[in-house]
């Protein structure tokens, strides 16, 4: 039987009060997560979802919470305000459902706490470092920071083909908004866009396999802005499954119908090869820069095969 991370746990409510108090109160929640707790459907009685935040509860109820999980993934930084994870590839940054069996918050919360949260995203296949917050003053304070564009990041990317010059590219990046399953997925340079700029260096080209590993620094956050940069030069990432390919595939990868074979023989590897490999940034009044232990160019070729 697989552990989930949402449990549903029975409590007894002795006198009649409004449920946001009782989560508060009892449970030791904020009143804006106690509230949310509630309006998300989190809080039951008699099996029903209790939806109005100024509701009264009295009696048994059940509440639905988070009880973090671990898989004994070891932080790559630890300061006494924020630690670093090498995220791997497939392990989504937060639960998308309640039948989510694993994420990187369970580790987090699971290590360091209620309060520790994580400051930022990258996609479920990218690996690499995530930054993480120990504490809600940590917490504002480093989303402050990526705000301001005040952190400096470098991934590591295996490309189809010769990437044969240093370049910048600065091209408007814009949702695509077309009447088609793609529509939450597809992101296309378009000049209605918004501003999103990427630098790329190629390292080291692989003639046996036709490949290069690049090192991308993207001086804006776009959602897929380095797949998209990437794809719109011609030098997609090797095992994208939506930059490059059709929309029959891309419609198999979002219903999870392709195996690791269909995988290498569309794209050419198991998993999307983007790794965050490098960041640099400055809190407290200390710069930081932290690299990931996971040697990239090692590992991307046992992803080359199914």
């Amino acid at each position: 039987m697989e552990i989930l991370p949402f449990v549903k746990k029975k409590m007894f409510v002795k006198e009649k009060q409004k449920a946001v108090l009782f989560l508060m109160h009892e449970l030791g929640y904020a009143q804006n997560e106690a509230q949310r707790f509630i309006s998300k459907g989190r809080v039951l009685i008699n099996g029903e979802k209790m939806l109005k935040t100024a509701g009264e509860i009295e009696g048994e109820i059940e509440f639905i919470y988070f009880e973090p999980i671990t898989k004994g993934l070891e932080p790559t930084y630890v300061h006494e305000e924020f630690v670093l994870f090498d995220k791997p590839s497939g392990v989504l940054i937060h639960p998308q459902t309640k039948a989510t069996p694993y994420s990187l918050i369970d580790e987090l919360k699971y290590q360091f706490g209620r309060d520790a949260n994580i400051a930022h995203r990258i996609d479920k296949e990218t690996s690499g470092l995530v930054l993480c917050a120990r504490n809600k003053k940590s917490e504002r304070e480093i989303k402050m920071m990526f705000q301001e564009r005040d952190m400096k990041k470098k991934y590591l990317a295996l490309v189809h083909g010769e990437f044969k010059d240093e370049i910048t590219i600065d091209a408007p990046l814009l949702r695509f908004q077309a009447v088609s399953a793609l529509v939450r997925m597809v992101v296309k340079v378009d000049e209605m866009g918004k501003e999103s700029k990427t630098h790329f260096k190629p390292l080291e080209y692989f003639p046996e396999l036709d490949m290069t590993l690049v090192e991308c620094a993207p001086f804006t956050g776009r959602q897929h802005q380095i797949r998209v940069h990437l794809f719109h030069v011609k030098h997609s990432i090797v095992g994208d499954p939506i930059y490059g390919q059709s929309e029959e595939n891309i419609l198999k990868y979002l219903d999870r119908e392709l195996t690791p074979e269909d995988r290498v023989r569309n794209g050419g590897a198991t998993r999307l090869l983007l790794h965050a490999n490098e960041l640099e940034f400055e809190l407290y009044n200390h710069k930081y820069s932290v690299k990931s232990k996971v040697d990239f160019k090692k590992e991307f070729k046992s992803y080359l095969k199914p």
